[in-house]
């Protein structure tokens, strides 16, 4: 089993930055791929960036086009940890943002894909 705790999440205004850590453990996840969802009220969760794990091209990332240019994702395998450094926020960031792992390497922006999932963080931005 693998368990993920998000943390970083916070208030923050418009054009401000936040940087979101998802810890891991249970299992290594070196060779999992990582994503990053998010879920505003009263929407559906969608998709906002995904990394690969070792022995899959790795470090290779994917990103919704909402978040292009503004969101990096990355990756400390010694520390187990997964991050999302979020720019140039805007008030339409705002949502509950989970991280979850996905057992195979390969990144997905598919949530259906994802084996493991935190219980997430708040993120808002006010304008």
């Amino acid at each position: 089993q693998v368990q993920l705790a998000e943390s970083g999440g916070g208030l923050v205004q418009a054009g401000g930055s936040l940087r979101l850590s998802c810890a891991a453990s249970g299992r290594t996840v070196s060779y999992y791929a990582m994503g990053w969802f998010r879920q505003a009220p009263g929407k559906e969760r969608e998709s906002v960036a995904s990394i690969s794990g070792s022995g899959w091209s790795t470090g290779r990332t994917a990103y919704a086009d909402s978040v292009k240019g503004r969101f990096t994702i990355s990756r400390d395998n010694a520390k187990n940890t997964v991050y999302l450094q979020m720019n140039s926020l805007k008030p339409e960031d705002t949502a509950i943002y989970y991280c979850a792992a996905k057992f195979a390497a390969g990144p997905t922006m598919r949530a259906l894909d994802y084996n493991y999932w935190g219980q997430g963080t708040q993120v808002t931005v006010s304008s």
